[in-house]
């Protein structure tokens, strides 16, 4: 595994040679920094060294691995390309520095005890799925790990959600309360094995075991017997909260359309669509379309949950899913078992099951089992739970696969907490991101550590666990932030964090963030043409911004065009309600009239007493804020066209409106023109919306209008850019998670001569803000 960004090359040819000349005999001290933790390095350099004859000795630090061995300089020479040639997969070499000493007179090789002292550089990795190795242990009747949920090696397993401080050995990870067997010690302390030194390493005897309980909290039977029944409670449709890898999953057989429809209804989550978790590889491919990138996705050591297109004919397959999954949805986000426990729980079932996040709507997944009881207890019917505690949650990461290129939307297990490598020293800033899907960060020298996602800062819950998350990353990584970076927004709930630090603070409009943040990924610099498309965020001007063009230089920003502003009769319940963004979209256009009018879903959708009411409001401008949104623009067209009047989550009516796009293949667009205006250029969508006005009077097909109406989105950008002049070009903002969008604007930008830039790693949400924001401040305090 590499890194984006990261590269080094050994100190190595001339100047070794020319400090080795003339001795028999010298010293090789190495420092290798990276992501060299939790990855087997130490053993892999043990047994190098002692196939090669090699005395010295190995040693963790908080910095990464501290190597040192002597013998002639030809053997040093080698030694030194076969560490980079050979290293183990997980393992990511950032930095490699050696230099030549003169011999003490080793006489062997050991690991020794590891050094907690000095800066923290080390990278911690995130948790792996479970490998190969191990699964086939697992399900080996004769193996002494046979159905042993908490099996591991130095290639798999718990890494981020069990390190409580660094170097990552066991005594500093939630680990440290099981002492190993006589058995598991001796895989520990022998070279040849690859659980030498596998910090998590465990087994039946002296390892966590699982347990049933019920509802409330009562234990009912434990190890295999608890996975059984378990098992069997699923099956009778029962909701089952689990204790996984970095928090609680609450399943349901995800056939049975009844147990889905009751979890729906206690977790008050009506038509979100629902994550699945597949028995193997074969159901996806039976009842998913699916590519060699998206099936590379699906069986990554990452383990994400990947959206992919449903077959069209699901329904006639047998163990397809219940409608109530995903209502209305073409895609299905799906993953594989990634942890022993997953593994032997969806092995008994041999059958799909809906896995989300063990909450309730908007507060953050719950990680202790006690906790659970408390939080989860009018949800579940049964908890299995285990011992091994989790050090900090860890949510199931989301990716989907566009333009042949993995495209993360929710940055969690499997991502998190590897760096943004940049391409310069940062001093140590905290970012605190923005309120929705929020993460934060910290940067130290020319690493970014971007945190697991948090979520939206809806409750005292999600902000306590925000807080936590704060504190968790300055001290993990033994930093002191110098300034906090936050949005602009002043009411925001991490704005008010940021103050309260009592730190210097930085504060960054929410676009060029989400601008900066698609550079940093991509290695971008300055100038750059930003598009920044999301569904809200706080203009300097203190309108709603939303459907921005900046133009990025190596001083800041300027705001070049932006899509024509328009009045959201009732503020924030335009977002809940796409019927309001529609009726100050109209009334923007043709004035009161609009409201007369019978022929319109969303007039219709009001009553004449609101209608009036709707119509004062904006006549004075009464509670409806002007927004540039590009967000609320596809909210405003899916109305309009009958798909979505009110939403039940964030981006349904956008979301709709996508999928109606994808049913056919077209280049026609709608008119639109672009104008200066107050200062800078407007993209006007009024003949645009008079167009779709048009069709929908004509009966024309919804499929038709929506891919009409993304396609005019893309050659709105396309002709910024020409008018800019800008080659390089960052997408960024929620509105990119939109696969059809994105191809879209890619494609036109690419056949017009632009060089166009989008997420991957990083989401182009708001879980990205963070990142910006860091590279904003470094930008200011330059």
């Amino acid at each position: 595994m590499r890194l984006p960004g990261y590269g080094y090359r050994p100190r190595i040819g001339n100047v070794m040679e020319k400090s080795v000349q003339g001795f028999e005999k010298q010293r090789l001290r190495v420092v290798i920094r990276g992501a060299v933790q939790g990855v087997g390095f130490r053993p892999f350099i043990y047994r190098l060294a002692t196939a090669m004859a090699l005395p010295g000795w190995v040693s963790n630090s908080a910095q990464g691995v501290f190597v040192e061995v002597e013998g002639p300089p030809e053997a040093l020479h080698a030694f030194l390309l076969r560490l980079e040639g050979e290293r183990p997969p997980r393992a990511s070499i950032q930095s490699l520095e050696s230099s030549f000493l003169a011999p003490l007179g080793l006489e062997s090789f050991e690991i020794r005890p590891s050094d907690g002292t000095g800066e923290r550089t080390v990278l911690i990795l995130p948790d792996i799925a479970t490998c190969a190795d191990c699964l086939r242990e697992i399900f080996d009747p004769a193996d002494r790990r046979h159905l042993y949920p908490f099996t591991n090696c130095t290639n798999c397993g718990p890494r981020f959600s069990i390190i409580q401080s660094l170097p990552y050995d066991r005594p500093n990870t939630t680990m440290a309360r099981f002492t190993m067997c006589e058995a598991c010690a001796a895989e520990y302390e022998n070279p040849a094995d690859r659980r030498f030194h596998a910090q998590p390493n465990a087994c039946p005897t002296c390892g966590p075991h699982v347990e049933l309980w019920n509802a409330a909290g009562t234990p009912l039977c434990a190890h295999g017997r608890a996975m059984a029944d378990a098992a069997q409670a699923v099956r009778d449709g029962r909701v089952l909260a689990l204790k996984g890898l970095g928090g609680f999953h609450l399943l349901a057989d995800a056939r049975n359309d009844e147990a889905i429809s009751r979890l729906r209804s206690r977790k008050h989550r009506e038509e979100k669509p629902l994550a699945i978790m597949a028995p193997c590889l074969e159901w996806v491919q039976a009842h998913c379309e699916i590519s060699p990138l998206e099936r590379r996705l699906l069986l990554s050591p990452e383990s994400p949950i990947v959206l992919l297109r449903r077959r069209h004919d699901p329904d006639k397959k047998a163990g397809a899913v219940a409608p109530s999954v995903t209502p209305g949805n073409p895609d299905l986000g799906v993953m594989l078992p990634y942890t022993p426990l997953h593994h032997i729980l969806l092995k008994s079932l041999n059958s799909p099951v809906v896995a989300t996040s063990g909450n309730l709507t908007d507060e953050p997944i719950c990680t202790d089992e006690r906790e659970a009881v408390l939080r989860l207890s009018g949800i579940a019917d049964l908890f299995l739970v285990h011992d091994r505690p989790i050090a900090r949650h860890v949510d199931d990461s989301v990716a989907r696969v566009i333009l042949g290129r993995e495209l993360v939307l929710r940055r969690a297990r499997g991502y998190a907490p590897l760096p943004i490598h940049v391409g310069r020293s940062l001093p140590p800033v905290l970012a605190v991101g923005a309120h929705l899907k929020s993460s934060v960060a910290i940067s130290n020298r020319t690493e970014v550590f971007v945190s697991q996602h948090i979520g939206d800062l809806e409750t005292a819950q999600a902000f306590d666990a925000f807080r936590r998350v704060c504190d968790d990353f300055a001290r993990l990584y033994g930093l002191t932030p110098r300034a906090v970076a936050c949005d602009h927004h002043p009411d925001y709930l991490s704005t008010r964090h940021a103050i309260a630090t009592g730190l210097p603070v930085i504060l960054v409009q929410h676009h060029h963030a989400h601008v900066l943040a698609c550079m940093a990924e991509n290695g971008l610099s300055a100038p750059v043409l930003g598009v920044s498309w999301d569904g809200t965020g706080y203009g300097l001007d203190r309108t709603v911004w939303g459907g921005e063009f900046l133009r990025i230089t190596d001083t800041g920003f300027d705001r070049v065009a932006h899509l024509r502003p328009f009045p959201l009769p009732g503020g924030d319940r335009a977002v809940k309600e796409p019927r309001r963004a529609a009726v100050g979209l109209l009334y923007e256009m043709l004035g009161s009239e609009i409201l007369t009018r019978e022929d319109l879903e969303p007039l219709r959708s009001f009553s004449p007493q609101d209608r009036r009411l709707l119509g004062q409001a904006l006549v004075h401008r009464i509670n409806a804020p002007l927004t540039s949104s590009a967000g609320r623009l596809f909210d405003a067209a899916a109305a309009i066209l009958g798909l979505r009047l009110r939403v039940r989550f964030e981006g349904q009516a956008a979301m709709e409106l996508e999928w109606a796009a994808q049913a056919v293949a077209t280049d026609e667009s709608y008119p639109f023109r672009f104008a200066p205006k107050d200062g800078s250029m407007t993209l006007d969508w009024e003949p645009t919306i008079r167009s779709l006005l048009a069709d929908v009077g004509a009966a024309a097909p919804v499929a038709v209008m929506a891919a009409r109406f993304h396609n005019t989105l893309a050659e709105m950008i396309v002709a910024v850019a020409a008018h800019e002049g800008v080659r390089q070009i960052a997408l960024s903002g929620g509105c990119f998670q939109n696969r059809y969008l994105t191809e879209r604007t890619v494609r036109r930008l690419t056949q017009a001569g632009y060089s166009p830039h989008w997420h991957q790693r990083v989401p182009p949400n708001d879980g990205g803000i963070a990142l910006g924001q860091i590279v904003a401040a470094a930008r200011w305090k330059e």
